[in-house]
């Protein structure tokens, strides 16, 4: 699918009248496809993977994972979670796994963003360098 100019500015323009009081609003979403359906501008049909995309990104941004070689104790969790909040907001969604296979560590994943902190990542970068 090639997007042009005119398919991102509509996408873009329904993911904004998408937001009631900073949330996304599933019943807005469901009339903006709707009236998109039921106009049947140009190309709308890839107008709406575009916008699907972009839904699915932005609700991506608003969920954290948190891996760890161990289970985390609550204060340690309380401490993350309070960082990731103050970064991304109050509306940012957690969800921490145990993954032995990091060795030891943290791994954070926001969206598109990563921060890998474990030691399996360390031993690898070592072993690309050597």
């Amino acid at each position: 699918m090639k997007i042009n100019k005119e398919i991102r500015q509509l996408s873009r323009k329904m993911l904004q009248a998408s937001f009631t009081d900073g949330e996304l609003d599933p019943g807005r979403i469901a009339s903006l496809v709707d009236s998109l359906i039921t106009k049947k501008p140009r190309r709308y049909v890839d107008v709406l993977k575009n916008y699907k995309r972009l839904l699915r990104l932005e609700l991506e941004k608003r969920h954290a994972t948190i891996e760890t070689a161990s289970e985390l104790d609550g204060a340690t969790r309380s401490e993350v979670v309070a960082n990731l909040k103050r970064k991304y907001g109050d509306e940012l969604a957690t969800e921490f796994l145990v993954n032995p296979q990091l060795l030891g560590g943290m791994r954070i994943r926001v969206g598109s963003d990563v921060w890998d902190g474990t030691v399996r990542n360390r031993l690898e970068r070592l072993q690309q360098e050597l």
